[in-house]
């Protein structure tokens, strides 16, 4: 029976979560049509993924909703430890350093997961485009050509590329027959809600941490900068079952604090999980990809996992939009897997880690030392920078250029060449894919040529035009390279 072609488009992004908001904002500003699809009536409810760590934040800088996200969000508060009813003093939850020229964003913003959707699924019906609620994939066939997904109506979504961005119980994932590896990271269950609080029951000034009691594990209380709500995270006993409903939330606190049951005046979104970390063995099928939680569960200790996930977006769209826009050869999109299954793997290790108490939610937890020097898009120079320069593969810092900022010259779908000193003469190219600044002098980069991606790493870093060119022509990237 012929399938009902209801749509066809060049990206089909199942899952309306973060994940696939960033990236389908990504494609809009790149000219890119993309259709995404969830299975539930509405954006996600919830706070859960709550902090932005400083590299997503330059990422939302970049797909121009920084200013939202600032406005909504704040730092995170003191910790605040209590026992007993009483409190035992104030203590540091994270290594809180200061924003810099090369660092704009210095520590973690928080922000409920539901609010980050709100702002980007903003940006993205500004872009001109949408999101298709209560429309659910039930199964997914591809060819040379594309994907067709099978829809619970019974219609079909026609796309030249599909990315499952649809969470850790990925239906797509599964229908493509891609395992996961991975292991619990703490059996004891965990009970996470959105209440509000009786104003002179608890101030917001902390995030309140108690003491386990016995039978239970940790109780905290973080109020969500920008709402009058709290995040509350309960730990239970192994083997136990959080009871979800408003009055098992209200118990949970009046057991586990010293606020009574009737102090939380409202529950407004409550769910319970056990913490674990898995990997998908591919994020790569063909011409499916996965995103997000999709493709690597974390726990949420150290806030990795909505951070890693819009950074899977960020990867995938520019790539996306070179091979869809800019006869990019298709083998330019195995990179996405090369770049951000060890990277997905090493995040996974540090929340795992800091879950268990092995690491501190210090420099590595803020994602700015991630790099892809390994990568076959970090092409080699023939002349090395000198020690301690910046190399190809490297995030690219931000910086004073000229009456700007470096940040300023990145922000867009295009790629940026830098050429840093008198004697750096930069090459011909691709004036539509590739904006070329130059500068006298640049904190943090040295004197030189610096090819910078869509996604602010660099690409490559040397002395020589020549050698740039003659790269670019043996590399993924020879469409960059003016032939006219």
């Amino acid at each position: 029976m012929a399938l009902n072609i209801v749509k066809e488009t060049d990206v089909l992004i199942v899952g309306a979560g973060p994940t696939g908001l960033a990236l389908a904002v990504d494609l809009a500003r790149r000219g890119v049509p993309a259709l995404v699809v969830d299975r539930a009536p509405g954006l996600f409810p919830g706070s859960r993924g709550k902090g932005l760590q400083p590299r997503t934040l330059e990422v939302l800088d970049d797909l121009g909703v920084i200013g939202a996200v600032l406005e909504a969000g704040g730092p995170a508060p003191v910790g605040m430890r209590w026992d007993g009813g009483r409190r035992q003093g104030e203590y540091r939850m994270f290594d809180e350093p200061r924003a810099t020229e090369a660092a704009p964003y210095g520590g973690p913003w928080l922000l409920p997961q539901w609010r980050t959707q709100e702002i980007l699924y903003a940006r993205l019906t500004e872009l001109g485009g949408a999101v298709a609620f209560g429309t659910e994939v039930t199964g997914l066939d591809q060819d040379a050509a594309g994907v067709t997904a099978c829809l619970a109506d019974g219609s079909a979504v026609r796309a030249a590329y599909a990315v499952a961005a649809d969470g850790g119980r990925s239906a797509v994932r599964h229908a493509l027959g891609i395992g996961m590896t991975g292991e619990t990271v703490d059996p004891k269950p965990i009970l996470v809600a959105d209440v509000r609080v009786r104003e002179a029951a608890l101030d917001r000034d902390n995030w309140h941490v108690f003491p386990p009691s016995p039978g239970t594990g940790f109780t905290a209380l973080c109020p969500l900068p920008g709402t009058p709500d709290f995040q509350l995270t309960a730990q239970f006993a192994e083997g136990g079952a959080p009871d979800t409903s408003p009055e098992g939330v209200r118990e949970a606190v009046a057991a586990r604090t010293h606020l009574a049951a009737e102090d939380v005046t409202e529950v407004r979104w409550a769910s319970d999980f056990r913490p674990r970390a898995a990997l998908a063995d591919r994020f790569r099928a063909g011409r499916v990809f996965l995103a997000g939680d999709a493709a690597h569960v974390h726990s949420p200790a150290g806030g990795q996992g909505l951070n890693t996930s819009v950074q899977d977006a960020y990867n995938l769209g520019w790539k996306l939009g070179l091979v869809l826009r800019h006869g990019a050869p298709d083998a330019l999109l195995d990179t996405y897997e090369q770049e951000r299954l060890p990277t997905a793997a090493r995040m996974l290790d540090l929340s795992t880690r800091i879950h268990r108490g092995q690491a501190r939610r210090g420099a590595a937890t803020r994602q700015l030392g991630l790099e892809y020097r390994d990568s076959p898009l970090s092409l080699a120079t023939r002349t090395p920078l000198p020690d301690g320069g910046l190399r190809a593969g490297d995030r690219a810092p931000d910086g004073r250029l000229g009456t700007g900022r470096v940040f300023d010259a990145f922000r867009g779908p295009h790629f940026t060449l830098l050429a840093v000193g008198a004697e750096a003469e930069p090459p011909s190219v691709n004036g539509d894919l590739v904006r070329t600044h130059r500068t006298e002098s640049l904190d943090g980069y040295g004197a030189g040529l610096f090819l910078v991606r869509p996604d602010g790493y660099v690409a490559w870093a040397g002395r020589g035009g020549k050698d740039l060119q003659s790269q670019l022509t043996s590399s993924k990237l020879e469409v960059l390279v003016s032939w006219s």
